[in-house]
């Protein structure tokens, strides 16, 4: 392989394509170089983490790299010794399932420890659903706050609605939200039954995909017509 940058020994976070989008339209060239000179990773899945430096590059040597797994099933107690390649002076990556890792991702925890080492980190530019949903929604960017998923419990999911809703008035602040692919017919129908009818709903699906979906409307017009968003990935924004 040629490279064409000197790369510095750092723990790079990397971001990944939302979904199947090409490389070449969220990417720039630069991760490209940086991802081909690493040879230890730390991922969220070994399998999709593989596929995703093979679609990245198809020069590079899998079989060559080390990987070590950080997701929801990792005990924390395990990945003290994860950052000893950095500290013995080569380069890491992290990435994620989609998107920006330790985003709403486990990845911070790496991070986290990296800073408290006194390790160099060093995001890479790409894709975050989060920042692209909230650009296209036409809602407050200056103020706005990630919620993960909301509770799946019909009282207590109906309470934290309106408890989001309420910070968007009185905080002037955008509430993000997600759910599970499957459920998001429910969530729509949850946030047009308990929202008041002129608060303001975005629904971002598929972003930076062919068939992306950013709308922004009334509650009041979002009741009139629901879409389809079974089984696509969506980011819900709430606003006054």
């Amino acid at each position: 392989m040629i490279y064409l940058i000197n790369m510095e020994t750092a723990l790079y976070l990397i971001p990944v394509t939302l979904g199947d989008t090409a490389i070449e339209r969220v990417l720039p060239t630069f991760n490209k170089e940086i991802i081909s000179q690493i040879r230890y990773f730390i991922v969220e899945n070994i399998r999709s983490a593989r596929r995703f430096l093979k679609k990245v590059d198809s020069r590079i040597d899998i079989d060559s790299l080390t990987f070590y797994e950080l997701n929801q099933h990792t005990d924390l107690k395990a990945i003290g010794d994860y950052l000893n390649p950095l500290i013995a002076g080569n380069a890491m990556g992290v990435i994620s399932e989609a998107g920006c890792p330790a985003i709403a991702d486990p990845g911070a925890d790496v991070v986290a420890m990296a800073q408290r080492k006194s390790l160099k980190v060093i995001p890479l530019v790409g894709p975050s659903s989060i920042i692209l949903s909230v650009m296209g929604s036409g809602f407050n960017g200056q103020s706005f706050a990630f919620n993960g998923y909301l509770p799946i419990e019909p009282g207590e999911r109906t309470k934290k609605i309106k408890d989001l809703e309420q910070r968007a008035y009185t905080e002037n602040q955008t509430q993000l939200f997600i759910e599970t692919p499957y459920r998001n017919g429910k969530m729509l129908e949850d946030l047009t039954r308990v929202c008041k009818s002129q608060t303001h709903l975005c629904v971002a699906a598929n972003i930076t995909r062919p068939d992306e979906f950013i709308k922004t409307k009334t509650i009041k017009e979002w009741k009139a017509k629901l879409p389809d968003l079974s089984k696509i990935p969506c980011i819900f924004l709430i606003y006054k």
